[in-house]
């Protein structure tokens, strides 16, 4: 005989989901498409042409579904802009039932050096428009994030210039193999779980 459970007990109970979202973060427009700060949107187009899948258009935003060992990953670029990637980030939690903890946001990193990789379950927004967004439409700072270094090589006053600026040649040279290790990371998030994947990815 099963036992009874309670609906004040139902809370209690953790389900175990096997279906992610993974958001990169972007602003929409060509203009856009070749800056650092579209690192987010640049990883899931790499990770997309890669597998094989296109990508959607939906409700605030672009979305590709990828199917890999058992499990289900929503790729959504929000078509918000950079300052309200909050919103597609609730809309589709919630559309598709994910838990926070399935959530894996790819952002730039002014903070860390060129290419490199660092995997952390919360922190601050760093003054970064789109994590702000996402802090405050859910309220948390407990989720997932991706953090892409773009490096800070840029003169006093010039960072907005820097940030929506276009890759210079060399890192150009380096970025498809940056992106390369990206789309491991989002593979393993899913498969490996976040704690194996921070120990096999961060500092890469």
């Amino acid at each position: 005989m099963r036992p009874e459970v309670h609906e004040h007990q139902k809370n209690n109970i953790k389900t175990v989901s096997n279906k992610f979202l993974i958001v990169g973060l972007g602003n929409i427009g060509a203009e856009y498409v070749n800056t650092r700060h579209n690192i987010g949107f640049k990883v899931l187009d790499h990770f997309a042409k890669k597998e094989s899948l296109s990508f959607e258009t939906v409700k605030l935003g672009a979305l590709a579904e990828y199917k890999f060992k058992g499990r289900a990953f929503l790729l959504l670029k929000p078509n918000t802009y950079m300052n309200l990637s909050g919103k597609a980030v609730k809309y589709w939690m919630d559309k598709e039932n994910i838990p926070l903890e399935n959530i894996l946001v790819i952002t730039d990193d002014l903070n860390l050096s060129f290419g490199k990789i660092r995997i952390k379950p919360k922190g601050s927004d760093g003054g970064h428009n789109g994590l702000k967004s996402i802090h405050a439409i859910l309220n948390t700072t407990d989720y997932n994030r991706f953090r892409f270094g773009i490096s800070d090589e840029f003169k006093k006053g010039k960072q907005v210039d820097y940030v929506l600026g276009d890759w210079d040649e060399d890192e150009k040279a380096k970025l498809t193999e940056r992106l390369e290790l990206a789309s491991e990371v989002i593979k393993s998030f899913g498969t490996a779980g976040l704690e194996n994947t921070m120990t096999a990815f961060n500092g890469k």
